[in-house]
């Protein structure tokens, strides 16, 4: 069935989000920009090839491994792989744009780096061609299939066993699979794990790493972890926060009045996926909220005495890069503060490395908070941050969203129980399109089926 043609409203839609490619851009620039004014470009080098050369299993922060110019270029690198993917592709721009951005830029200071993640982009790329299908309608879980990029550099590095070439190889079926696995693992979550991807890519690992132990490999979770180096991320951090904060109130073409009040009204959805807040919001409101949600994830990890790293910065990009698509400060402070009560029971502590990426990778789980109510939201990160701990075991920290693998099975069980106990949630809140609300003389057109954010049971 082709493409239908696109009213001049919806084309004016596309045309709006396609204007946000450029700004992406430069947010990759300053990565790296960044990443040469923390280092030298010799010791860059050497960092990109230490990179390259380790294996990436959860967790391997590259701040460690190469420091934090050459972990800073490497993600300057990843970005930039991806907006070229996405543009090559013709993908339209959208909220789940941001979310693949923020995941990219996110992950490559820990996993993801712009050798391994190639294989799996191609698999990919064989899927929509086996199908007979444009690139764009996969290119999204393509990208994020690359949660399973460790599995190459493993197979690729270790001696005696594996060899580039079986890497590679491994990589293209990975990608080729992941696309029908993800439709259907969405469907059982009913939309309430925000990490979809995620859960898709813990199956496979399930299936991988006990396979290649079969055949002969011995993969074992690794921890490298920096520490002190707070001074370096905060300052950037706060900087970026600002900027898409003022940038929203002031610079997208909205009076400030209306900027704040849609940014109010985006609190009020659950977060239930698909919510593209883009679409539904516009540029203004989204931006206030990644800006805002950055500072809390950022002032989370603060507070608890943790560490600004490779995987927590990433972890806090990822929160910013789902602030377009479902995560806002009402549904997301429930999971983290379920995950604090747990530290006051559970036998560890919030300054354990994994329980402070539950911390913000809880969050995943924010629909339930958005969706139920906050109770069900602190149940859920109560949970979660003590099934994450033991998830990554099995599998040998091969899935870097191993906290949306732990998220899946949280919300498998909790959304059944939740609807059969408590028969209660939100209100439905009814969306409008962005440019609907501004503009009175536009057509109100029926919503399509990836717009819908609330189903009724």
């Amino acid at each position: 069935m082709g493409q239908q043609p696109l009213s001049s409203h919806s084309a004016s839609q596309h045309t709006r989000y396609n204007k946000m490619l450029p700004y992406l851009w430069i947010y990759a620039s300053l990565l790296a920009l960044t990443g040469f004014l923390l280092d030298t470009p010799e010791h860059i080098l050497a960092g990109l090839k230490a990179i390259i050369l380790t294996e990436d299993a959860l967790i391997t922060d590259y701040v460690m491994v190469a420091g934090p110019g050459a972990a800073l270029v490497n993600s300057a690198l990843v970005t930039a792989i991806s907006l070229c993917v996405l543009w090559f592709s013709r993908d339209v721009l959208n909220g789940m744009t941001l979310v693949v951005i923020g995941l990219m830029s996110g992950f490559s200071l820990f996993g993801k780096n712009f050798v391994n993640i190639w294989p799996i982009l191609l698999g990919s790329w064989l899927y929509a061609k086996y199908r007979k299908e444009p690139y764009a309608s996969f290119v999204n879980i393509g990208l994020m299939s690359t949660a399973l990029a460790p599995v190459i550099s493993y197979i690729a590095l270790d001696n005696g066993w594996g060899t580039p070439l079986s890497g590679s190889l491994i990589g293209l079926v990975i990608g080729f699979i992941l696309p029908p696995l993800a439709a259907y693992t969405y469907r059982i979550q009913n939309g309430m794990n925000l990490y979809n991807v995620g859960f898709a890519c813990g199956l496979v690992a399930f299936i991988c790493v006990p396979l290649m132990s079969s055949l002969g490999a011995d993969p074992t979770t690794q921890y490298r972890w920096a520490h002190g180096c707070n001074g370096i991320f905060l300052p950037m951090l706060v900087i970026l926060c600002l900027i898409l904060i003022l940038s929203g109130l002031f610079l997208c073409r909205l009076p400030l009045w209306a900027a704040w009040a849609g940014y109010r009204r985006l609190l009020q959805t659950s977060g239930r996926a698909p919510s593209d807040y883009l679409r539904m919001f516009g540029p203004a409101p989204v931006l206030i909220n990644a800006g805002i949600n950055g500072l809390i994830g950022t002032v989370f990890i603060l507070a608890i005495g943790g560490d600004l790293n490779g995987p927590t910065v990433g972890g806090i990009l990822t929160i910013m890069g789902f602030s377009a698509f479902g995560k806002h400060a009402f549904n997301i402070l429930p999971p983290m503060v379920g995950v604090i009560l747990g530290s006051f029971v559970m036998h560890w502590s919030l300054n354990q490395s994994a329980v402070q990426l539950a911390c913000l990778f809880c969050t995943t789980l924010a629909p339930i908070s958005g969706y139920f109510g906050w109770p069900y939201g602190v149940l859920a990160g109560f949970l979660h941050a003590s099934v994450v701990l033991y998830t990554g075991t099995p599998v040998a920290g091969m899935n870097l969203y191993n906290n949306g693998f732990s998220g899946g099975l949280v919300a498998v069980v909790l959304y059944p129980c939740i609807l059969a106990i408590a028969r209660k949630r939100k209100p439905v809140l009814q969306e409008k399109d962005y440019f609907t609300q501004m503009e009175e003389d536009a057509p109100i057109t029926p919503p399509e089926p990836h717009q819908i954010t609330e189903t009724k049971d």
